[in-house]
């Protein structure tokens, strides 16, 4: 069967696309940027790729008329912006009325739980979306989860950041909310087994695992499985914009994407039955066992996807690729070059940098500039990176995206995602024998210029620091 994939490199998405090729369907990923999807080799016949905005109608008729069935697995929540909700919609329609021209039998939709009366914008949002998509000329099939626990996961990284950081907790009262987790196997199980079911046609269902749990449970569930002690306290001071910055500041999170959590987790989602389980034969598992499934894909350094890596965890709004060709004119250039010791060594030193690993030398001074950059709300170094030793175009470096990644070449260009006066890369490339590091920055007005010329003398020690740690 031919199957469109919408959201193929988000979270779900990534993990939904092998899956399906396993089932031995021929997928149609769709994408904003085709320089930032990458193609296991194993998967390239199976698999085309097209290049679809779903806010701009006419990018829509790159989707072929021959699909048997497709997934919506499009959001907006961590937009910058604050329409998100009318974004959603205008997704939602343009979709409908492009699948309705095309042989789709089917479209599966994951969405939240929405059984309460007083909605958050969040979870109403999703409802206004379902109800669009149920206008089509195709069977919906919606799938509402609440909190997804897998590696990777935002709901899991929150929660890890918070028990991992914080031995005490002052929080606020809807840690006492509570909702029916769900570990992201089982999630990917019932977007699989939906799949061109005439069963789950025409319908709506609740998705949940077998423990319904608040969110202050959910932590010292996290807190035990990790041999922790924590204490957490609840009051009913801290607001909704107070709650918003507590998880911000503690957490990887973006403002944005905190903001939209604190007012969803104060709605209560539990599942209204649990037919579905017995219709696809599916057994969720526990939080406890979603948990440890979870660290030992982290343990392992074998997460196959993560939020962070979603353009919206940082400022990037479209393509990635308008930013790849560096600038030359106008800008502030810090270059420098040292001869290889071993080609293969350096490599594998650059395709870890950031994260736990860090960036060799001066990473106090790395985790200031990203401490600063949390205060002027940017994205901090606190996103860390998904796996250890592998870089992907799109992929995040604490505050840095990757726009290009080839590691047979000894390629890497980064694109800063910080709040800065202007715009800056920073490139190592290899090249007769040699390792060349270049940070270029294109100043905004006078305070870009400022701004450059005030780090400056860091530049000295922790560039060269780091190109010679790279090199040894």
């Amino acid at each position: 069967m031919k199957i469109l994939l919408t959201g193929a490199t988000g979270y779900i998405g990534k993990r939904l696309l092998p899956i399906l090729i396993g089932q031995g369907h021929d997928v149609i990923c769709c994408v904003r940027d085709k320089n930032r999807f990458f193609i296991p080799k194993e998967f390239e016949k199976n698999i085309a790729v097209i290049e679809v905005d779903f806010l701009k109608e006419e990018t829509l008729e790159n989707i072929p008329n021959d699909i048997d069935a497709g997934y919506y697995l499009i959001h907006s929540m961590a937009s910058s912006k604050d329409n998100y909700d009318e974004l959603e919609s205008t997704s939602a329609t343009n979709f409908v009325n492009r699948i309705n021209n095309t042989d789709a039998k089917q479209v599966i939709y994951l969405t939240g739980i929405v059984n309460d009366d007083a909605l958050s914008k969040h979870l109403s949002s999703r409802k206004n979306v379902e109800n669009i998509l149920n206008t089509g000329t195709f069977a919906l099939t919606a799938l509402r989860a609440g909190i997804i626990v897998g590696s990777g996961s935002a709901s899991f990284e929150i929660i890890r950041d918070l028990v991992l950081k914080l031995p005490l907790m002052i929080t606020p009262k809807w840690l006492n909310t509570r909702c029916q987790p769900i570990a992201i196997r089982n999630v990917l199980e019932f977007l699989s087994k939906s799949l061109l079911n005439p069963l789950t046609y025409k319908q709506n269902f609740d998705i949940g695992g077998p423990d319904i749990l608040t969110y202050k449970e959910m932590l010292l569930g996290f807190a035990k499985a990790k041999n922790l002690k924590r204490w957490i306290y609840t009051v009913p001071l801290m607001t909704p914009k107070l709650s918003s910055y507590w998880l911000y500041f503690v957490t990887s999170t973006s403002y944005k994407l905190a903001s939209a959590l604190v007012s969803s987790m104060k709605v209560e989602v539990v599942c209204r039955d649990t037919r579905i389980n017995e219709l696809l034969d599916v057994k969720p598992m526990s939080y406890k066992d979603a948990l440890s499934l979870a660290l030992i894909k982290v343990g392992e350094d074998k997460v196959a996807s993560s939020w962070k890596d979603s353009l919206a965890s940082g400022r990037f709004s479209s393509s990635i690729s308008e930013y790849l060709t560096i600038p030359k004119e106008d800008c502030f250039i810090d270059s420098r070059k040292k001869e290889l010791v071993d080609r293969d060594y350096t490599v594998d030193k650059i395709w870890s940098l950031g994260g736990e690993t860090g960036w060799y030398y001066g990473d106090w001074l790395w985790g200031i500039r990203g401490f600063i950059d949390k205060l002027f709300g940017g994205v901090g170094s606190r996103r860390g990176r998904t796996n250890r030793h592998e870089i992907h175009t799109g992929d995040v470096l604490d505050f840095w995206r990757v726009l290009y990644a080839n590691k047979e070449e000894g390629k890497l260009v980064l694109y800063a995602e910080m709040k800065l006066p202007g715009q800056a890369w920073l490139e190592f490339k290899i090249l007769d024998n040699n390792l060349i590091q270049t940070a270029t920055f294109k100043p905004k007005g006078i305070w870009g210029k400022l701004y450059w010329y005030s780090v400056l003398p860091f530049h000295g020690f922790i560039f060269n620091g780091m190109l010679n740690e790279l090199i040894k």
